[in-house]
């Protein structure tokens, strides 16, 4: 049966049953129809005293285009700790449009561990994406209106973009002010994807509805005159863009297709952005459980150290143990094999492509913690191979867990619960890539050195005059790098050659508090492939969607 097909097959518990068992009094309850509900961030306060849940995040190796299973892991342990009689919550991130009309898909897992309404979710949710891209495009129209009006801030250069959550290559760059109107000033603007629009990055990384307004206050819009930045506070639209997105500050709660409780709230891209959700669901989540399983995106490389390096700085925590998700088809394709062969046995391509789970291994040792491995078993997976696997994996004295999840639920990850439980329990001292105090250099080149494996950093001309101009501050950087490679270049699977990375610019993102860092070819506003996921995606002739996995 194919993902939409399991989900819609299984009869849902209305939200309220799942809220009623974490014990959240109807109050804090925003009902969105029988299986989706917010929470009121209100209600953080009343469980300050509670203590705080055990944190298991999951991460990846470098994954494949369509994804190693990180998500559809992350649902099966949740609901494999509760099968072992744990109270465990997922943590989880939105979907965002462009994938699900692209090429990746949905994002709300598999088989028979997916969170539900898989539908609702993939698609608008609770608008919380909407909201964003309306207090995004609403700050875009302050600004140009200011200009229009006098441009009393003498704003010269205007580094904020438009969004929209759509993958539309066409939008990248555009020309804007062209209706030839009385001092309407044409200037070049462009498009980001919502999810990479520091608003989502200042959503995840708000603690409540006062930081939330000090952040977007502190967005630089661009520079006037004299070279000085303007702030969103300075053209005083930060009480409107707290307004819209008050309601989207509250975490957003629904169910596994077990009935067990996932939150699911705020989704900034791991490649481009910091790639975890957000911070208020996080801290709600540890209230309400014993486990909290959450997850970052992409590989280690990317979404684990944002999270590590960022949100555990927010969060001030650090998570107790951490899942490396690997398949023996994304093992086989950063061995060599080409992809429409690593569903076959080869055991030379499977030795050369384990160093990619080894560096990963290494990289989540190198923070302090203890990881454990868990291999998206396929059906059709060779013996030969995992026993291979299970060699490399016991000389670096990590344990690992086949996981069966997909075709059989929380039952097939109750080896890798029980193992987590343990896990969990086992001492750990957590230290971070660099240090706040770093120069901005420095931290790059630290983060490119131990996590990446490169040699060094090239920096363009333009990059250079960038890190001039923002100076050294005490923030962590965010580096936008591609997914599929340790390296900067997706080509470079093997990664076996000594390599550099080029950043190509770098951009304060005052709100968010943090420097976004660019490297190689990565994209903003991602395209449509091809063939788009979007050509199949239909309503059959009893108004049910169809094509969305």
């Amino acid at each position: 049966m194919k993902d939409i097909e399991i989900a819609r097959s299984t009869k849902l518990n209305k939200i309220t049953d799942i809220t009623d068992k974490l014990n959240i009094p109807e109050e804090y309850l925003e009902q969105y129809g029988k299986y989706k509900a917010k929470i009121s961030i209100d209600y953080l306060d009343k469980l300050k005293d509670k203590k705080d849940a055990k944190l298991i995040l999951v991460t990846a190796i470098n994954p494949t285009p369509l994804g190693e299973g990180k998500t559809t892991t992350a649902i099966g342990l949740s609901d494999g700790l509760n099968k072992i009689g744990k109270k465990s919550i997922l943590a989880l991130r939105e979907p965002s449009l462009g994938p699900v009309f692209g090429i990746k898909g949905g994002a709300t897992g598999g088989g028979y561990s997916q969170v539900a309404p898989m539908e609702d979710i993939n698609l608008h949710f609770t608008g919380d994406i909407h909201a964003i891209t309306t207090a995004n495009n609403l700050l875009s129209a302050i600004v140009d209106n200011h200009i229009f009006q006098g441009n009393k801030l003498e704003i010269e250069k205007v580094t904020w973009k438009r969004c929209v959550d759509l993958n539309d290559r066409a939008l990248r760059k555009v020309e804007i002010g062209l209706s030839g109107e009385k001092n309407l000033v044409p200037r070049d603007d462009g498009f980001d994807i919502t999810v990479a629009s520091e608003i989502m990055a200042i959503l995840c990384l708000s603690k409540d509805i006062k930081d939330l307004k000090r952040r977007l206050g502190n967005i630089v819009i661009g520079f006037n005159k004299q070279g000085k930045e303007v702030t969103c506070r300075d053209l005083k639209a930060d009480g409107s863009l707290t307004v819209i997105l008050k309601d989207a500050l509250n975490p957003n709660i629904v169910q596994t297709l077990e009935h067990n409780p996932a939150i699911i709230h705020g989704g900034p891209f791991a490649n481009i952005a910091h790639g975890c959700n957000s911070i208020i669901a996080t801290k709600m989540a540890r209230k309400l459980g014993d486990y909290v399983v959450t997850e970052a995106g992409f590989g280690a490389d990317l979404g684990a150290e944002k999270f590590l390096n960022i949100k555990c700085r927010n969060l001030e925590m650090s998570p107790d143990a951490v899942v490396i998700v690997a398949t023996m088809k994304a093992l086989k394709y950063h061995g060599g094999a080409a992809k429409d062969e690593v569903s076959n046995k080869n055991i030379e391509a499977l030795k050369i492509g384990i160093h990619n789970l080894l560096k990963h291994i290494q990289n989540i040792k190198s923070f302090g913690l203890n990881p454990i491995v868990a291999i998206n078993k396929y059906e059709n997976d060779f013996q030969e191979e995992i026993d291979t696997l299970e060699e490399y994996i016991k000389k670096e004295d990590v344990e690992y867990s086949l996981l069966e999840n997909w075709a059989k639920g929380g039952e097939g990850a109750t080896d890798l619960a029980e193992k987590i439980v343990k896990l969990c329990d086992k001492p750990h001292t957590f230290k971070n890539t660099y240090e706040l105090e770093d120069s901005t250099k420095t931290k790059i080149e630290k983060v490119a050195k131990s996590i990446y494996g490169a040699e060094g950093v090239n920096y363009t001309e333009k990059a250079e005059e960038q890190l001039k101009q923002i100076g050294d501050l005490k923030m962590p950087i965010c580096i936008a790098k591609t997914q599929y490679s340790l390296s900067d270049n997706p080509k470079n699977l093997l990664c076996d050659e000594p390599f550099k990375i080029t950043v190509n610019s770098v951009e304060l993102k005052a709100g968010a508090e943090f420097i976004v860092v660019k490297t190689g070819k990565i994209m903003t506003m991602p395209g449509l492939p091809k063939v788009p996921a979007a050509e199949s995606i239909d309503l059959d002739e009893n108004n049910n969607i169809v094509g969305i996995f």
